[in-house]
C-alpha cells in the first residue's frame, strides 16, 4: 500500500493569559496507508483535536511536519475534510444548500449540472434525499451531523477527517451513523481518521487504533492493529475471542496510563450525625416515632406506573404499566433507547414529575414531592457558578444537617469532596471546572446528603469515555461504602453492567414498559479489568445488546 499521510516529529504549544506554556503534543508521529480507517483515542485534553486540526491545516505546529503524498501541507485544502463534534450548519439554508456551498467553493471548474449531481450523490450517499428541501431546525441532531458528512464528502477529499463526530449523540443515533461511516468507507474507499474517546468505536470502524498518551506534551504511546474481520457486527463481535482480547488489552493500556485514577482516600473521619427527615418535619414526634421502619425488603415499589401527557392531539402514554421492587441498598440500571421514557421514570422517583397513576413507595411512604432524601445527579451538573465546590456541596448539607456543628458539617463537605478526588479543587470556582470536575461535585453533594433514594440520571452522558471510566470507579468506590439504594440512568452497556446488581430493560415509547430484567451475578467489590476477564461479562453485554438491537426500530421488529 502507498503511504498518503505521514507525520513526523510534531510538537505544538500554547501560551496561557498568564504567559505560562502548555505544550499540548510532544514529538507526534504516524504514517497513513493510502484507504487506510484510522482511530486515534486518547483522554480529554490529550490534543486530539490539535492534531487532527493541525493536519486539517488550520493551525500551524510548532515544530516538526506533515505530508501529504510526500508534499508538506500548507493551510486548508479540498484534499482534506473535515466534520467537527458541533456540526456548523446555516440554519437558515436548506440540506441541499448547505452542501452545494461547499461544493461551490471548491469544483469551480464543474457545471452547474455537475455540482448539483455531485451534491444530491454525497447527500444520498448518507441516506438524507428524501430530507433535500428541509432546514436545519426541522432535522435531529443525528440527521443534522449526517448533512456535515455528507458536506464534507462532498469535496471529494483523499482524507476524511472526523473530529468526534458523533459524542454529542445517544447511543441508538451514534449506533445508526457509526454503520453510516462503515458504508462510507467501503462504497466511497476513502482514507479516514477518526477522533474518538469511545473504544467500542474505535474498535468497530478502524484497521488500526493509535492511543494519544495525556496531557501534557502527549504523544502516540502505542498502536494497535484491529484485525477482526470485516464486516464486524456490533453482537458478533462481542463473541469474537480475539475482540474480546484486543478489547482488554486495550482498555489495559488505556488504564495503565491513567494509573491512579481520581478516587481519594479522606484525611477527615466522616461525622456520625444522621440527617433531619424533612418529609416529616411538620409531623408529632410520637408519630414519626412510630413510623420508622427498618425496611429491607421491597424498600422502593413502582406500582403500574403510568405517565401521560397532554398533546394536542390528545393523551400521549409515555409510560405504562411499569412495575418493579427493589430492595434496599440494590443498585439497578434502567437501560432503553432514547425517548422510552427512562428519565420520566426517574424523575416521577424523585417527586419532580406528577404521576399520572399508580405509585412509588419508598420506606412505606408514598412519593409525592421532592425532597434531599431522594438525591438526583442529573447530566448536566447543576451547580451555582458563583460558589466553589465546598459552598455548592455545602448548600445541601447545611439543609439536611441543621443540627449538626459547624465543624461536622464542614468535615461532610471534605470528605465527599476528598471521596471524589477534588482535595486540591475545593476553593475552585464552579465556573472554573471542567465538565468531569463539575460532576464530581454533583456526585459529592449527592452522597452528602445521605439519601434514602440515589437517582443518576445519565450522569456521565456528556463526558468523553475515558473519564467517564474514571467517575464510574469514583461512583463505585463511594456506593460501596455508603450502599445507598440506587437507580442509574444510562445509554452505557458496559456502564450498567459494572454498577447494577440488575439491569432493567425498557422497550420503546410511547406506552413504554419493562421489556426484560438481568440479573447481574458478579461478585463486588467490582473492578474493570477482572470484569473484562470474566465470561459471564460477555455473556450479560450479548443480552442487553440483543435486547437493544431487537428494539432498534421498535417493538414490531421484537415481535
Amino acid at each position: 500500500m502507498t503511504t498518503i499521510l505521514s507525520i513526523r516529529g510534531l510538537s505544538k504549544s500554547y501560551t496561557g493569559k498568564t504567559g505560562a506554556v502548555t505544550q499540548v503534543l510532544d514529538n507526534v508521529g504516524l504514517e497513513v496507508e493510502e484507504g487506510e480507517f484510522i482511530a486515534i483515542l486518547g483522554f480529554s485534553g490529550a490534543g486530539k483535536t490539535t492534531l487532527v486540526s493541525a493536519i486539517a491545516g488550520l493551525i500551524e505546529p510548532d515544530a516538526g511536519q506533515i505530508l501529504l503524498r510526500g508534499q508538506p501541507i500548507d493551510g486548508p485544502g479540498k484534499d482534506r475534510g473535515l466534520v467537527f463534534q458541533s456540526y456548523s450548519l446555516f440554519p437558515w439554508l436548506t440540506v441541499e444548500k448547505n452542501v452545494a456551498l461547499a461544493v461551490d467553493a471548491v469544483h469551480k471548474d464543474r457545471s452547474p449540472a455537475e455540482r448539483a449531481a455531485l451534491v444530491r450523490q454525497k447527500i444520498e450517499l448518507v441516506g438524507l434525499g428524501h430530507a433535500m428541501d428541509r432546514k436545519p431546525a426541522q432535522l435531529s441532531g443525528g440527521m443534522r451531523q449526517r448533512v456535515s458528512v455528507a458536506r464534507a464528502l462532498a469535496m471529494e477529499p483523499e482524507i476524511l477527517l472526523l473530529d468526534e463526530p458523533l459524542s454529542a449523540l445517544d447511543a441508538l443515533t451514534r449506533a445508526k451513523l457509526q454503520d453510516e461511516i462503515e458504508r462510507i468507507r467501503k462504497e466511497e474507499r476513502r482514507t479516514i481518521i477518526l477522533v474518538t474517546n469511545d473504544v467500542d468505536e474505535a474498535l468497530l470502524l478502524a484497521d488500526r487504533v493509535a492511543i494519544l498518551t495525556p496531557a501534557p506534551a502527549a504523544r502516540i504511546g502505542r498502536i494497535f492493529t484491529v484485525d477482526v474481520p470485516r464486516p464486524r457486527d456490533r453482537e458478533a463481535v462481542n463473541d469474537n475471542a480475539h475482540f474480546q482480547a484486543l478489547r482488554r488489552e486495550i482498555v489495559g493500556y488505556l488504564g495503565m496510563l491513567n494509573e491512579g485514577g481520581s478516587a481519594g482516600e479522606s484525611a477527615v473521619a466522616l461525622p456520625k450525625v444522621e440527617p433531619i427527615d424533612l418529609s416529616a418535619l411538620r409531623l408529632p414526634k410520637a408519630y414519626t416515632d412510630a413510623a420508622r421502619s427498618a425496611v429491607e425488603r421491597r424498600y422502593l415499589e413502582f406500582f403500574k406506573l403510568n405517565k401521560v401527557y397532554p398533546t394536542s392531539k390528545g393523551p400521549l402514554t409515555v409510560v405504562e404499566d411499569f412495575n418493579l421492587l427493589m430492595d434496599k441498598g440494590e443498585f439497578v440500571s434502567l437501560i432503553g433507547h432514547s425517548g422510552c421514557g427512562k428519565s420520566t421514570v426517574l424523575t416521577m422517583a424523585s417527586g419532580l414529575n406528577a404521576i399520572s397513576s399508580g405509585g412509588i413507595v419508598l420506606d412505606n411512604r408514598e412519593i409525592s414531592v421532592a425532597g434531599p432524601d431522594k438525591a438526583v445527579v442529573f447530566q448536566a451538573p447543576s451547580l451555582m457558578p458563583w460558589l466553589t465546590a465546598r459552598q455548592n456541596v455545602a448548600l445541601g448539607v447545611e439543609r439536611v444537617y441543621p443540627h449538626a456543628t459547624k465543624g461536622e458539617r464542614r468535615d461532610i463537605v471534605d470528605y465527599y469532596l476528598d471521596r471524589v478526588g477534588l482535595t486540591d479543587s475545593k476553593d475552585k470556582l464552579a465556573a472554573e471546572m471542567s465538565n468531569g470536575m463539575r460532576q464530581r461535585v454533583g456526585i459529592a453533594r449527592a452522597f452528602a446528603l445521605s439519601p434514602r433514594l440515589l437517582l443518576l440520571d445519565e450522569p456521565f452522558g456528556m463526558l468523553d469515555s475515558l473519564t467517564r471510566w474514571d467517575l464510574q470507579d469514583v461512583l463505585v468506590e463511594t456506593w460501596n461504602r455508603t450502599k445507598v439504594t440506587a437507580i442509574m440512568v444510562t445509554h452505557d452497556v458496559d456502564e450498567a453492567i459494572l454498577l447494577a446488581d440488575r439491569v432493567v430493560m425498557m422497550t420503546n415509547g410511547p406506552n413504554a414498559t419493562i421489556g426484560k430484567v438481568l440479573k447481574v451475578d458478579l461478585p463486588r467489590p467490582r473492578d474493570r479489568k477482572a470484569l473484562l476477564e470474566d465470561p459471564r461479562f460477555y455473556q450479560y453485554r450479548q443480552e442487553v445488546l440483543h435486547f437493544l438491537a431487537e428494539y432498534d426500530h421498535g417493538p414490531a421488529k421484537a415481535a
